[in-house]
Formats: C-alpha cells, structure tokens, sequence
C-alpha cells in the first residue's frame, strides 16, 4: 500500500470504544460468534450481543450479502448524472432511491446533479430504464450515462479498521488480474438469498432451509466467501465510523497510462469505490475522510502524482439517499 491511515476510528454517530471493537472483528469476519467476538474485545458474550442489537436496529448498522453481477459477467452497469431542475433534486432522488435497480443514490456539490448507480439484465434493459423512466420523471432535465467496463474496488475493499489490503485491492494495486470467478449455481443461488435475509444464519439452519447436508451447506458457503462473487460484510455508512466526508471524482486518463493510474489509486485506503467507465472520464471513483483537510491533502497528493491525466472533476457528497441497495429515507 502507498499509504496508511491512522487505525483508531473517530467517534462516530455516539460509538464508544467497545462498540468500534466489536465493529472491527465483525468487519473481518460478518459471520464471526458472539463468544469469539467477546473474547476478542474483552467484553461479556450477552454485552456483545446486545450493543450488535442496539446498533443494527437503530440502522447504523446492518449486513450486506450479494453476489457481484459484474465479476459473474451478468447484466450492465451504469453510472448516471441527472440533472434536476432548481427545487426539485430531492423529490427526484427519494423517487430513484425506491427503484430496485438502482443500487446507490446521492447528492453532490456542484450542478443540480443526483448520482446515480443501478445495475439493468442488458443493454435494452438499460436504455428503457434511462430514457421511459427515469427521464420521464418530472424535475427531470438531463440524463448522462457511462457503462462500468470494469469494477476495480468496492465499499467491501474499503477497511477503515485496518492497513492490510483486500485480495480485490491487492491485485489492483498489483496490476493482476482476478482468478476466474467460480460457477454459481441455483444451490448458491439460494444461499446467498437466505444470507440475504440473516447474514449471520448459522450453518444447520441453512443446510436445513435448503434441504442439503450441514457439511454441503459449509463447503458452499466456505467456497462462495473465499472468491470475490459473494460480498458478505458488515455494512454502515463511513461517517458512523468517523469519516464523515466523502468525495466523487471523475478523471481523464489516456488508455496508455490506465493501468498506472489504477495500481496508484487502488494503493490508497481512503479510496472505497473504483471503476472504469465509457466516456471521456475514464475513472470514477469515491474516497472516505475525517475531515475536508484529510480530503484536500489526499486531493493534492495523490491526483498531483497521475501522469497524463487530462481532465478533473471532484465533489463533496452532500446527502446519501440510498447506499448498497439500502434506502436511508431521505427525510
């Protein structure tokens, strides 16, 4: 990695130091019991329990588990800028957010623009998403739209609690490409939709709701969490882990200095989403701090170190609306 963070979380959203412990070994592993996680943070088991409870119900936290259509080679994805008319961005992004295509929704400074990713079966699929729904909308003035070609990093590469990259991050950094995703079959299918619903199931009760031996219900789900199609994490929103300012930013790069532009942003832990899309900005992503200094020092040290790059173009988030397919209300 090029560059470290300081491992202490800030104090976010009233979390205390016990609560960020049990945070952190849930981060390394969602799936973790009470009784290894209290031991880790030297807590009782029933304490450990209820502060999960207490975090869980009041939002702040939850678990996320999804197979990644993009690393299956499934579907399209896309990221698009709407712009509203004055008055009318909110009412327009609480419509987006309540699409079930659409998988993140937010408001950044700049123009009247809600961001947009959402993910359509094919490319038909896409444009009558784009055009007879969303550009239907009333408040609606432009759509501009870019195809992920290529998902680089996700939230579930992004570990506030620690300095060792992912195995996604590394090979990023690395410039290497992933192993071949394994095949995933109706079984897994099924299994990721109960996960879906409790990520922490335990593994006879999975077997059982699936009607399969405890030991095949353990060797599918080992197999599904050792590859990168199945995102199984400990999902909050960075300011509850104290980063609360998030940056988008686009970048012209040249196809020549692509990769090298890749292994320097994915080097760096603030960087929580990375992608390459169609368009003249060939890179998009989205970077978490503690405060606009961390942000503007990251800016200036890190974009003053691409070469070629022919274009800039960064935004504070101002408001989430939905994150990993999780709809905040927006108030």
């Amino acid at each position: 990695m090029t560059a470290t963070r300081d491992p202490r979380p800030g104090g976010g959203a009233g979390l205390d130091a016990l609560d960020h412990g049990i945070l952190k070994v849930l981060h390394r592993d969602p799936r973790a019991p009470f009784a290894e996680v209290a031991t880790a943070v030297g807590a009782h088991e029933r304490t450990v329990a209820r502060r999960l409870e207490r975090m869980t119900a009041d939002g702040r936290v939850a678990f996320v588990a999804a197979l990644v259509p993009e690393y299956q080679y499934e579907g399209v994805t896309a990221e698009v800028a709407v712009r509203c008319a004055p008055g009318r961005v909110h009412e327009v992004a609480l419509t987006l957010a309540a699409l079930e295509e659409t998988r993140s929704v937010e408001v950044a400074t700049g123009a009247l623009d809600v961001f947009v990713e959402l993910h359509a079966p094919a490319h038909d699929a896409l444009l009558t998403l784009v055009d007879t729904v969303i550009g239907r909308l009333d408040g609606v003035v432009d759509i501009h739209s870019a195809v992920v070609l290529r998902l680089l990093l996700t939230a579930s590469d992004w570990a506030p609690y620690d300095d060792e990259p992912t195995d996604v991050r590394r090979h990023a950094v690395e410039g290497t490409a992933l192993p071949e995703p394994p095949a995933v079959d109706e079984l897994d299918r099924r299994l990721v939709d109960l996960l879906r619903r409790d990520a922490r199931m335990s593994t006879t009760r999975l077997a059982r709701e699936l009607s399969v031996g405890e030991t095949t219900a353990r060797r599918r789900l080992a197999r599904l969490m050792e590859s990168h199609v199945l995102h199984l994490r400990l999902h909050a929103d960075p300011a509850v882990l104290g980063y609360p300012v998030e940056a988008r930013f686009r970048l012209g790069v040249p196809h020549r200095e692509l990769a090298a532009a890749i292994r320097l942003l994915a080097g760096e832990p603030a960087l929580r989403h990375l992608v390459v899309t169609s368009g003249a900005t060939s890179l998009l992503g989205y970077s978490s701090h503690r405060d606009t200094r961390d942000f503007q020092e990251f800016a200036a040290r890190v974009f003053a170190r691409l070469e070629g790059v022919t274009s800039t173009e960064t935004a504070l988030l101002m408001r989430t609306y939905k994150r990993a397919g999780f709809a905040s209300g927006g108030g």
